[in-house]
């Protein structure tokens, strides 16, 4: 056993750095041009297998979250809290730009790495709230770009969580309806919602993690992920046993929104909930054509990011430079 024990230490110990890195949460900061620094947490969370989509028995349950089907996670990171305003400010701040709306590609810089960002918002961004508040408002393309510019400050690649990742992470492991077990009264200790909210958002990380350490995954703000929506979009997983996770479906017109947000019944922050992209989210902007960055006076809809554990991270990068 002392021999088992003596090898499996040694093999710890000359592991390449990056694989120890890798299954730790980490801190990552963010220098604005200023010289402003702003930090946040990503939890590592482990692969795993779980059943995605609620059954028919599960109160406020819908036809688009069955058939319950398993899906087998990767390892990834997820930061611990929602994407906040002060980080969100420093993005649109470094990268507005002042073309007017267009469809297509604006990026017409010649540095291939530039980040061509959101138009002006119409209107206040933060919507009269304070800085620790999760950003909110911004389109699924906004979402999308500021992990762009994200990735191009840090190193790193950041992205939208698929929609897989998010469930997994809010069930932390379990099967039950909500992040806390199945009592709908202990969601008062986990999120702001409809029963505690006052009907605005609160500073993230005020009230309990869930047990992986992953802050206001229900309420507070719906969360942007990765996929597009589609009704039917778990029918083809039903029945050929753990699929490997990916977006799905390939295409469409509207993306998902995971988690309900602080004006949502106790049923909409189950872990199985799903919402999408609705056309009065767009209500609130007098464009035409409306804007493709923002969902102006949409205080309930943010997102957080996610980054992939693999060969492109900033940490595998400096261990091959280090060999150099």
């Amino acid at each position: 056993m002392l021999v088992v024990i003596i090898l499996v230490a040694c093999y710890y110990l000359n592991a390449p750095r990056q694989d120890r890195e890798q299954a730790r949460s980490y801190t990552e900061t963010v220098t604005s041009t200023n010289g402003r620094k702003i930090s946040f947490e990503m939890a590592a969370i482990a692969s795993g297998t779980f059943v995605m989509g609620s059954p028919k028995s599960e109160p406020g349950s819908k036809n688009d979250e069955r058939p319950q089907h398993e899906v087998q996670v990767e390892p990834f990171y997820l930061c611990t809290t929602e994407t906040t305003i002060e980080l969100f400010l420093v993005y649109y701040q470094e990268t507005t730009s002042t073309i007017t709306e267009v469809t297509g590609d604006e990026q017409n810089s010649d540095d291939i790495d530039a980040i061509t960002g959101p138009t002006p918002v119409y209107g206040d961004m933060t919507m009269g709230y304070p800085d620790k508040h999760p950003a909110m408002g911004m389109t699924w393309h906004n979402a999308k770009t500021f992990c762009e510019w994200l990735s191009k400050k840090t190193g790193r690649t950041y992205r939208l969580p698929t929609e897989a990742e998010w469930e997994y992470a809010c069930r932390a492991g379990g099967g039950d309806i909500f992040c806390c077990g199945n009592d709908p009264n202990q969601l008062v200790d986990f999120a702001w919602y409809e029963a505690d909210a006052d009907g605005e958002t609160h500073e993230v990380a005020q009230k309990k993690p869930n047990t992986w350490g992953l802050y206001d995954m229900p309420g507070n703000v719906r969360e942007w992920v990765e996929d597009f929506y589609d009704p039917q979009g778990y029918s083809g997983d039903s029945g050929k046993g753990a699929t490997v996770d990916s977006p799905k479906p390939a295409d469409g017109k509207v993306h998902v929104a995971r988690g309900g947000d602080f004006d949502s019944s106790a049923e909409e922050l189950r872990s199985a909930a799903r919402a999408f992209e609705e056309e009065w989210w767009r209500f609130g902007d007098p464009q035409i054509p409306k804007s493709r960055w923002w969902l102006p006076q949409m205080d309930c809809i943010g997102f957080r990011v996610a980054r992939s554990i693999d060969s492109d991270s900033k940490i595998v990068k400096e261990q091959k430079h280090a060999r150099k």
